[in-house]
């Protein structure tokens, strides 16, 4: 056996079973979501199919759905690698082969079945993916086409790291790839039909609540600068206002802001089990505040005679150093190198605590 494909499932209808009936030369593991009694037919015909089924006994979201398919199979077939397809019909049996081909000959550390989004798709999957396809790169670095994909592979090497990664539902899958990005894994890709039936439907997306849950982390990694950025601007314009002096007042007010910048992204936005040690984040991130002090002070001495403002000045610099400053952060100050993550040991996933 060289792959399972895992299919977290929740109120399914015949699409589920007709999949199963398509890849029976695999093994595959679906996950009810607690469908509840109606859909328990659903369930069993994928059986007679040849699936292995795990119910859960309430709705815990999709993320939670394949962190305990992950864990079953870390379990029970250690060393088999994963593809993780949809149950809605949107991942063709031909295309998860293509994901699985590509998983067995590549190192990456997950592969991405993505959708090329011709043809006929439902405006807020086109452009909500591009939205977050673009603000993804800004924030990471790392250009994926399909941020939203729900077919990936994954080998049997990831799934403890897998088992880590917080999140229980839609924001799940975001969090893997920000957490790659984060830690420089290989990622690489695989282009798929884009398939969407009845307008997708059978989705069961909520636009408003699972939206915000899938752009929480990244409005967090950007909104931690953000923070540092006001807290900075107010402190300059205080301590210039008190003492007159330019370079002094800048000097402190990015001393301050700074300080509370590492604390934020290391405990908040960078936070959990792979949250990295002060000795390793702390060094770096005074080397990059120092660098940037100097950049910053330079640019307002040089911008502030030219715009006449010292408010225009501060935008216009820290408008500059913004990206510069994710990239650094992302990659050298709380990027934690594949030789400093080790290989994780696969755990069961932990209850959620809350459904919304």
């Amino acid at each position: 056996m060289t792959m399972i494909v895992l299919i977290p499932a929740y109120q399914p209808d015949q699409r589920l079973v007709r999949l199963v009936s398509r890849l029976g030369g695999h093994r595959i593991l679906i996950v009810d979501d607690g469908s509840g009694g109606s859909y328990r037919h659903v369930f069993e015909e994928a059986r007679q199919a040849g699936a292995d089924v795990i119910t859960l006994a309430g709705n815990r979201g999709k993320g939670f759905a394949l962190k305990t398919g992950f864990a079953h199979i870390a379990a029970r077939h250690p060393g088999v690698d994963v593809v993780c397809a949809d149950s809605d019909g949107q991942h063709r049996a031909e295309d998860i082969e293509a994901v699985a081909g590509r998983l067995r000959t590549s190192p990456a550390a997950m592969v991405l079945g993505v959708r090329r989004f011709t043809g006929p798709v439902p405006a807020r999957s086109r452009y909500g993916n591009a939205a977050t396809r673009i603000l993804f790169r800004m924030i990471t670095g790392l250009a994926v086409s399909d941020t939203q994909t729900g077919l990936r592979g994954y080998p049997a090497r990831m799934l403890g790291w897998l088992g880590r990664v917080p999140g229980d539902r839609f924001e799940y899958e975001l969090r893997l790839l920000l957490r790659a990005a984060r830690e420089r894994l290989p990622v690489e890709e695989v282009g798929i039909a884009t398939v969407y039936l009845d307008g997708n439907s059978s989705s069961h997306f909520r636009p408003v609540v699972d939206s915000a849950r899938i752009y929480g982390p990244l409005l967090a990694f950007a909104g931690s600068s953000l923070l540092a950025f006001a807290v900075d601007a107010a402190l300059l314009a205080m301590l210039v206002s008190w003492t007159g002096q330019l370079v002094t007042s800048a000097i402190a007010a990015r001393l301050i802001s700074a300080t509370l910048n590492y604390t934020v992204n290391r405990t908040a936005v960078f936070g959990g089990d792979g949250r990295t040690p002060h000795r390793q984040a702390a060094p770096r991130y005074a080397a990059l505040a120092l660098v940037s002090l100097t950049a910053n002070v330079a640019l307002l001495e040089l911008l502030t005679p030219v715009t006449g403002s010292l408010a225009v000045s501060k935008v216009v610099t820290e408008a500059a150093l913004f990206l510069a400053g994710f990239a650094v952060q992302r990659l050298f100050v709380f990027g934690r190198r594949p030789a400093e993550t080790g290989t994780p040991i696969a755990t069961e996933p932990q209850p959620a605590g809350t459904r919304g």
